[in-house]
């Protein structure tokens, strides 16, 4: 199996789509489900005696 060879250009879309998809993907809002189950989570191992390790 050969390689491709990419063009400098065409790299370079690549990435900048790659870049643009990763910062949509961290900019985006945590589900509401996932936050009540990590306080609840929280409220469970705080009832243990555990620690909040933010």
């Amino acid at each position: 199996m050969t390689k491709r060879q990419t063009t400098p250009s065409a790299q370079a879309q690549i990435d900048e789509n790659l870049r643009r998809v990763f910062q949509e993907t961290l900019e985006e809002d945590v589900p509401d489900r996932f936050t009540d189950l990590l306080a609840q989570l929280r409220a469970q191992d705080e009832g243990k005696g555990g620690k909040n390790p933010k």
